[in-house]
């Protein structure tokens, strides 16, 4: 059995969890405070756990600047961490899975079951993740380092697997045609596609600004999921069909259009810790996609189009080689299939222990 805790933030979480899950293929079970979707699969168990984050003005959420949430006195926290620890204490699993939170990685930790951390970009040398990253057993990283090979301790670096992009439409990854002048997928004299993107976890970006865009550029029939064009389940053929698409630099709708193989233009938006920003520089350097630091200007937008189309959506092969969720599950299964992984420190009696049990 193992367990893999689900932030509730976006959908991203989820939709990689659902993935490495589903290659696991083991019993498992998911801790979030997230329902369980519809089409998780049969052999994922799932414990609901209470919302930390209900109250109006949290006490102290941070520790004095050590960890992340912990607010005082607050109910939510306390019935989340005594579910974690009572199932725990109850399955005794091989290993956790933690996609994200310091504090549940903490508490794992403490309870003696092995972590596997869900590493993200940008800057986590803030207190609070040195400490989780370093109790870690191993670090999951969902990008190519060769792309973004962050400046992290040697030691987290050493423990870190890079599994690249990590798709739900892994199984779906192709090729498609290289870049032409007025290429259309629809045929004929049409306007060409633009898809945007915009995420679940909140975004920077206005209707208005969304609509100016789109009246700045009439050479384009633009759809926005997300947005005024709502969700929908399944938009790998929107994004197959893209002429362009206009993304946030989230993990998770990075990995889709770079599955689609399609050109991008990236706007990062603002997210803790910058990871947004540390991705989309990462893509500008190694010229996988347009790369803009803010909402560009509209009378800026035709010759931003023009220019991501003549892109070769194949580069994004280097972002999203295909079989992240396989290369996922068997690192899970390693940490959680072996009493001693590769590097477990030498047996406690050659080792002095820094403290005595108490």
């Amino acid at each position: 059995m193992i367990g893999y805790y689900v932030h509730h933030h976006g959908r991203g979480h989820l939709v990689r969890a659902m993935q490495i899950l589903v290659a696991h293929g083991g019993p498992a079970t998911v801790l979030s405070s997230l329902d369980r979707p519809a089409d998780a699969p049969g052999h994922v168990d799932w414990l609901t756990l209470p919302r930390d984050d209900a109250a109006d003005r949290p006490d102290d959420p941070t520790a004095h600047g050590v960890l992340h949430w912990v607010p005082r006195h607050d109910p939510g926290l306390r019935g989340r961490m005594a579910a974690v620890a009572e199932w725990i204490g109850r399955t005794a699993p091989r290993l956790v899975v933690v996609d994200v939170s310091v504090e549940v990685t903490l508490l794992c930790r403490l309870l003696g079951v092995p972590v596997l951390v869900v590493a993200m970009p940008g800057d986590r040398t803030d207190r609070a993740h040195r400490l989780a990253h370093d109790v870690a057993d191993a670090l999951l990283a969902c990008w190519p380092r060769e792309v973004l090979d962050p400046p992290w301790p040697a030691s987290w670096t050493a423990k870190t697997r890079f599994v690249g992009a990590l798709s739900r439409y892994d199984s779906r990854i192709g090729t498609r045609p290289g870049p032409g002048p007025g290429r259309t997928r629809r045929g004929g004299d049409g306007p060409r596609r633009v898809v945007v993107l915009l995420g679940a976890g909140g975004r920077d970006v206005g209707d208005d600004d969304l609509a100016a865009a789109e009246r700045a550029t009439p050479g384009w029939d633009w759809t926005v999921l997300g947005g005024r064009d709502g969700w929908t389940a399944d938009p790998w053929p929107l994004l197959r069909g893209a002429d362009v698409v206009v993304t946030h630099a989230g993990q998770n709708a990075l990995a889709e259009v770079a599955a689609a193989r399609t050109p991008a233009v990236v706007v990062p938006q603002q997210r803790p810790h910058g990871e947004q920003v540390a991705t989309a520089e990462a893509l500008d350097r190694a010229g996988l996609a347009v790369v803009r630091r803010r909402w560009p200007h509209p009378a800026t937008w035709p010759a931003l189009l023009d220019e991501a189309a003549a892109q070769d959506g194949r580069r994004w092969r280097r972002w999203c080689p295909g079989g992240a969720p396989a290369a996922a599950a068997e690192l899970v299964a390693e940490l959680a299939g072996t009493p001693e992984p590769a590097g477990t420190p030498e047996p406690a009696e050659t080792q002095e222990p820094a403290c005595a049990p108490r």
